[in-house]
């Protein structure tokens, strides 16, 4: 959308392929880190359903999302570096919590636990649902950029965004540790600027764009 030099046809990627490639470390990194621990320390059953939350998140990611997805062909520059990123990502998050990380056993009744919990459910609802109307704007075969209608978009205009970065700092409160915040932090400093940038495209692009819309957080920016 923003730099059609890295679009040339010899260096893209269908958006399916480049999606599945691209997400697929994320899920396959913690899964071999967890085969090759043995015994997996995954005890007690908040260290379990905290590993099972980033699985979840990139199994979707990985074996739901890209088969939808209707976007344009990803250039394999940025295809290369999300990659890198996946692999690394997974690495940290999957090694800390099958080989490091010590929680008590009320862990999973813990306000931390249980706050950070509906936080990264509420992120991960926002952004499947603002997944779903994005999709909608295009029928098969399209490419064209609309403007994205109903739900958070209401409000922002990066509601996809917003609800990634819910999900991770819900991610990081829940698990209380330093790759979990690094990672929401990351994801912040990443897509925090890429929402303001579609918002800006958005608004130089289609003159009927709503102007009361914020870039990513609803009614502050």
């Amino acid at each position: 959308k923003h730099e059609e030099r890295l679009c040339r046809p010899r260096g893209r990627l269908p958006a399916r392929c480049a999606w599945f490639l691209q997400e697929l470390p994320s899920f396959l990194v913690p899964a071999l880190l967890l085969a090759l621990r043995s015994p997996p320390r995954l005890e007690p059953l908040g260290c379990r359903l905290l590993c099972c939350l980033f699985c979840w998140h990139y199994f979707y990611r990985t074996f739901i999302y890209p088969f939808f997805t209707r976007g344009r062909p990803f250039p394999l520059q940025l295809l290369f570096f999300g990659t890198l990123f996946c692999i690394y990502n997974g690495f940290l998050q999957g090694y800390y919590l099958i080989y490091c990380a010590e929680y008590p056993n009320d862990w999973c009744t813990d306000i931390r636990f249980t706050s950070g919990l509906l936080l990264f459910l509420l992120g991960m609802g926002i952004n499947i649902h603002s997944d779903l109307l994005l999709r909608q704007l295009r029928k098969p075969g399209e490419v064209t950029y609309k403007i994205p209608q109903g739900g958070l978009f209401t409000y922002v205009s990066g509601a996809n965004y917003f609800g990634e970065i819910v999900e991770w700092f819900g991610f990081a409160i829940a698990t209380w540790s330093l790759p979990a915040f690094a990672f929401a932090f990351f994801t912040l400093c990443c897509i925090g600027p890429r929402a303001y940038h579609h918002h800006r495209y958005y608004l130089k692009t289609f003159t009927d764009y709503p102007k009361s819309r914020k870039a990513l957080i609803p009614f502050v920016f």
